[in-house]
């Protein structure tokens, strides 16, 4: 996942029989040695020092003012204040990435949710400030702009930013609307954030005891472990329990959703958009039917996902297949396992076409602590890469389990770094970010270099089968589950849209009914 974020011996499969990495298991994050944790004092070498910082972005804030209303009267006062937006917001950036991302450490540690907290209300003023700016731009006629643009070729940077912002004309209110959307800024976010609250940190996460006697306890990180185990009764029983627990609070996370569709709601409304889906799209210049028919061509083509998990049916040797046989490995005996020393080996083979500059960097995020790479308590799960810290270097959160999808996730995840680490060296700030729409490009082009190295490395017939059942399954998410879930977030948009209520149970019936419909009744 990218984010506006995201070493080497002897190569080799490791199966059953090898142990996994400690520190893939290790649930306390003051044991995980410094090396396998990023470094965020290099984006500020202390919370001392951010504060510092903090403090001086909000002094600098009411410069912007001073601009009010003057922007149309040369094109140096119009780049002047383009160059302090620009300057301000990459602080901005930056702050709010290193508050962020030590909240993720642990998401039950208050005083970084503080430190997010402020930041949320210092964006909003931040924008309240410059809701000035884009109005004003507007007024003025399109061939006056472009011949300010021609002034100076320090211009060149927001020249794609003033193309779209008259692109996007239509959609962009008065300076009093403009400004009321950014103070709406201060509640938008909420929803988001009670649901990260509640179901990274204050979640009652269930324990399984499992076939061996093993209690676990299941959080998103172990989950993931555990779904892939060997043993078909310990797979339906982790399943039931991880679910279970959370079917008892679908009222919470429906009201939580429901909040969010609210809100994507009123800013589709605010910014006179005909739906939450060109609200969405829109900004990145993304025609409604290239979703659309991303869903249409997906559902069409059902059927030969229908046929791969009869294949898996077939392999695995089960009368019928349930979610919980998706995971396991396709043979008895062969299980894919990596430590990390052997991941980082791997990956820099497989990237290695790419040149000695790009292996470069990779080592360097590697061996400078760029990645937080174990899962630990309160830890945010998954995985993503943020590259906001601009003059800095892209981080990287892993929640590394030791298996063959967790080396092929730091792949993907070094694919969204190594794209952020090129922009942000080769671009000015303004031109930097790239829009998410073309973010899978790189990470999944690493994907499939990894496999590609690996297939060619092993010999082994049931290995390498094992192999092609995890990267099907990769596709399998990329391609099919993740239209599942757009299908599914378009609907319950389309559903409040018309009227209809958002809940729990509301949405346990229509995931259900898409569930079906893509992994087929039987």
């Amino acid at each position: 996942m990218k984010m506006p974020l995201r070493s080497a011996t002897l190569t080799g499969l490791s199966l059953m029989l090898l142990a996994l990495p400690v520190q893939a298991q290790s649930r306390d994050r003051a044991s995980t040695p410094d090396r396998d944790k990023w470094n965020l004092t290099e984006i500020y070498p202390s919370d001392e020092a951010w504060k510092t910082a903090q403090k001086k972005l909000v002094a600098e804030l009411p410069a912007l003012e001073k601009f009010r209303g003057t922007l149309s009267q040369s094109p140096e006062r119009l780049l002047a204040c383009l160059e302090l937006q620009s300057r301000l917001n990459k602080e901005f950036s930056r702050l709010f990435v290193y508050a962020s991302m030590h909240s993720d450490e642990d998401t039950r540690e208050t005083k970084y949710q503080a430190l997010k907290q402020e930041m949320t209300q210092l964006g909003s003023d931040f924008a309240a400030k410059t809701s000035f700016v884009e109005p004003e731009i507007l007024k003025m006629d399109r061939s006056t702009v472009d011949g300010f643009l021609a002034k100076d070729k320090k211009f060149q940077a927001y020249r794609h930013s003033v193309d779209d912002l008259f692109r996007r004309k239509a959609h962009t209110g008065t300076e009093g609307e403009e400004k009321i959307l950014a103070d709406a800024g201060l509640v938008t976010g909420t929803a988001q954030t009670i649901f990260g609250i509640f179901s990274d940190a204050d979640f009652p996460n269930p324990e399984v005891t499992l076939s061996d006697g093993k209690k676990v306890k299941l959080d998103s990180s172990t989950f993931s472990l555990y779904r892939a185990v060997p043993n078909r009764e310990d797979r339906k029983k982790v399943f039931a329990t991880f679910f279970g627990k959370r079917e008892e609070f679908r009222r919470t996370f429906g009201a939580q959703l429901s909040g969010n569709v609210s809100k994507d709601m009123f800013i589709a409304r605010a910014r006179k958009y005909s739906s939450s889906l060109e609200s969405a799209l829109d900004p990145n210049a993304v025609p409604v039917s290239v979703y659309q028919n991303l869903v249409t061509g997906v559902n069409a083509n059902l059927a030969t996902f229908h046929r791969y998990l009869k294949l898996r049916q077939r392999i695995l040797g089960v009368d019928s297949l349930h979610y919980y046989d998706l995971y396991a490995s396709l043979l008895p005996g062969v299980d894919l396992e990596y430590t990390t020393a052997e991941s980082q080996a791997n990956i820099l083979a497989a990237v290695a076409p790419l040149g000695a500059d790009y292996v470069a960097t990779i080592n360097k995020a590697f061996n400078e602590r760029w990645i937080d790479m174990y899962p630990s308590e309160g830890k945010r799960p998954g995985a993503y890469s943020n590259g906001g810290a601009y003059d800095v270097h892209p981080y990287m959160l892993l929640n590394y389990n030791g298996k063959y999808s967790d080396m092929s996730t730091l792949a993907h995840e070094l694919g969204h770094t190594m794209q952020s680490y090129y922009s942000n060296k080769n671009q000015p700030y303004p031109d930097a970010n790239y829009p998410i729409f073309v973010a899978e490009v790189a990470s999944t082009f690493n994907e499939a270099l990894l496999i590609d190295t690996m297939l060619k490395k092993i010999p082994d017939d049931a290995a390498r089968l094992s192999l092609l059942g995890e990267y099907l399954e990769g596709a399998k998410g990329t391609v099919f589950r993740q239209t599942q879930f757009a299908e599914f977030e378009l609907r319950i948009h389309e559903q409040a849209e018309k009227g209809e209520a958002i809940t729990g149970d509301s949405l346990d019936k229509l995931y259900l009914e898409i569930a079906r419909k893509y992994y087929g009744h039987d």
